[in-house]
């Protein structure tokens, strides 16, 4: 079923490529008009530009911004609002995981801790607080979805200890957003991907022996892939999740399920 997003306008964070690509261009297909989010200009400028083909004109729209910078957030939503394009729907999906850095507790630097804390859990905690705002004002509800990770739920991290603790801290923001905002018409929930193969992953995460012992804790047997994520964050972005919010849905391969 097409069109399930006709007449939401989204904005997706991390939209220059990977996970939050694969989701702005599906959300475009579905009817949506959506913000491709990302501090790398060029990337949020080429993925706009190469949305998928049946868009209809200023369905796909490039925004700047740095999720670690407030100034930047408040700038970027001030945009969208005076370009008459308030978001509907708001996925907080940009992150980094800082890998040859990032380590067990006792090992990884206070550089290393602050850089990530900066960008997965303070800069979530930004997009969302002014995605309320905007939805506040706007006075017509909206749905915050937020990517998390399995290693925010159990000890799959253990050798990335400031990834995890973001992730967990990522979760619970979520669940706040959600009891807070209920009554203004606000949801807000968690989509947990599990080992998603992108061309960052494969570039930076390890050697194939590394991710092949990581697939074989998948249930299923493989690893994900961005598009396994897309249709989770077309429902919850939809009318068809109404009832559903405070949630942590898990697209993992049964991972945590373990």
């Amino acid at each position: 079923m097409a069109g399930r997003l006709t007449g939401k306008t989204a904005l997706v964070t991390g939209a220059g490529s990977g996970i939050g690509r694969a989701i702005a261009d599906r959300f475009v297909a579905e009817g949506a008009r959506v913000v491709y989010a990302d501090r790398d200009a060029a990337a949020a400028t080429a993925a706009a530009a190469s949305a998928p083909a049946a868009a209809a004109a200023d369905s796909a729209i490039a925004l700047t911004v740095d999720i670690a910078d407030e100034s930047s957030v408040a700038a970027g939503f001030e945009a969208l609002v005076a370009r008459g394009a308030v978001p509907d729907v708001v996925v907080a999906n940009a992150g980094v995981q800082l890998f040859g850095h990032d380590a067990k507790v006792a090992d990884v630097s206070l550089e290393t801790w602050n850089r990530t804390l900066a960008v997965n859990l303070t800069g979530t905690f930004l997009t969302v607080k002014h995605a309320v705002r905007a939805m506040l004002a706007a006075g017509a509800g909206g749905s915050v979805i937020v990517t998390g990770s399995p290693t925010g739920l159990n000890g799959e991290g253990a050798d990335f200890a400031a990834y995890s603790s973001t992730k967990g801290g990522v979760h619970a923001l979520v669940r706040a957003t959600a009891m807070a905002y209920a009554r203004d018409g606000i949801r807000a929930n968690t989509v947990v991907p599990g080992y998603t193969e992108t061309a960052l992953v494969q570039a930076i995460s390890g050697d194939p022996e590394s991710r092949a012992a990581i697939v074989s804790r998948t249930p299923l047997g493989r690893a994900g892939t961005p598009d396994d994520v897309t249709g989770i964050m077309v429902y919850l972005a939809s009318d068809e999740s109404s009832y559903a919010t405070g949630a942590l849905f898990r697209v993992d391969g049964g991972m945590t399920s373990l």
